[in-house]
């Protein structure tokens, strides 16, 4: 069985989804949507994917800008058996019952509120939990980071307490109008909204996050001081459990790789496309055992992180894979991420 899948947003999110369904075995990209034309509108039919119409945007705009058109969102419901909705935060929410009229399966992004789908879906946490549903969301960038390390920590080690210091780019590459540019500013909701999310879940993780936003572009870095019930012996142990983990890329001492610049350049030179690195980013030497309490850094590239999230989640709402791992290793080599 291949399940067809639209897109509706081929934005930051959208274009790579897009991207990597076209590279699934057992998926079949149907098309995708822009509001208004653009150099990505313009990507999507260069790439042979139909481009459809979603919102207000009318087809006389992109015939002025000689883009092809297959017709409008309603259309594109029509032909598929899911939407990945990457629209815009608090769209998706609009959207829900455009999807629902039309009795298509719907994934939703992390930016709207958890009520908007039956479950909230980490591939590695909680594949079988999304398994024959109509409605997933995929967690944020951030509570997919954490999420994963949680999934590598609790079943093994068991969580007594987390404290994560979430240290926030303040826009993706492309956003020229957000900021800040020369400051830093906390984020005064204490605790941060990341650990109530981790917890759609991980319903009893001891997990309290705060924010700060910093002026970055590249990508999210997360300290996480966790003290555990069964902890590692030493350090070495932790650093072996996160590598043979699927999805997380532990960096050596030897390999120089400072801080987010060179990890972004490690994505650039990998080649995956678009520059990403979809793993958990985590450095040997940023790990530390000391007693019951463990620290790690983990880096996290916000614009590519839930991309396997979403071909997973699309794998267990039509019942593709036996189970989670199996998925994963299929996503993964399909995207050409490393499979330990």
């Amino acid at each position: 069985m291949r399940v067809r899948v639209g897109i509706n947003g081929f934005g930051t999110i959208g274009k790579r989804v897009a991207d990597a369904v076209a590279k699934q075995p057992d998926m079949e990209l149907v098309g995708v949507t822009k509001t208004h034309p653009s150099y990505e509108a313009q990507r999507a039919v260069t790439n042979g994917y139909p481009l459809f119409i979603a919102g207000d945007g009318a087809r006389a705009e992109f015939e002025r800008a000689g883009l092809p058109v297959a017709g409008m969102l309603s259309d594109l419901l029509g032909h598929v058996d899911v939407v990945v909705d990457a629209a815009p935060e608090k769209i998706g929410r609009q959207n829900a019952s455009l999807y629902r009229d039309a009795k298509v399966r719907a994934i939703f992004q992390g930016g709207e509120k958890a009520d908007v789908a039956e479950v909230s879906f980490s591939a590695l946490a909680n594949f079988e939990a999304a398994r024959g549903k109509r409605t997933v969301r995929v967690v944020s960038c951030n509570t997919t980071g954490l999420a994963r390390a949680a999934a590598v920590l609790e079943p093994r080690y068991g969580v007594e307490d987390w404290q994560a210091t979430l240290v926030r780019r303040a826009a993706d590459p492309p956003e020229s109008g957000r900021g800040p540019i020369n400051g830093i500013l906390p984020n005064f909701h204490l605790p941060s909204h990341h650990g109530p999310d981790v917890r759609t879940i991980f319903p009893n993780l001891p997990i309290a996050t705060t924010a700060v936003i910093v002026p970055t572009t590249l990508m999210h870095v997360h300290v996480n001081r966790v003290r555990l019930r069964r902890p590692p012996a030493d350090a070495a142990e932790l650093v072996e459990a996160f590598r043979r983990t699927p999805r997380f890329l532990v960096f050596r001492e030897w390999e120089r790789i400072d801080g987010t610049p060179q990890v972004m350049e490690f994505g650039r030179d990998r080649g995956l496309g678009h520059n990403d690195v979809m793993e958990n980013v985590l450095w040997e030497n940023g790990i530390a055992v000391n007693g019951p309490t463990v620290e790690f850094f983990q880096a996290i590239h916000q614009e590519s992180i839930v991309v396997p999230e979403s071909i997973d989640a699309i794998r267990a709402m039509f019942d593709l894979a036996r189970d989670g791992p199996t998925s994963i290793a299929i996503t993964d080599r399909a995207l050409g991420l490393p499979v330990p």
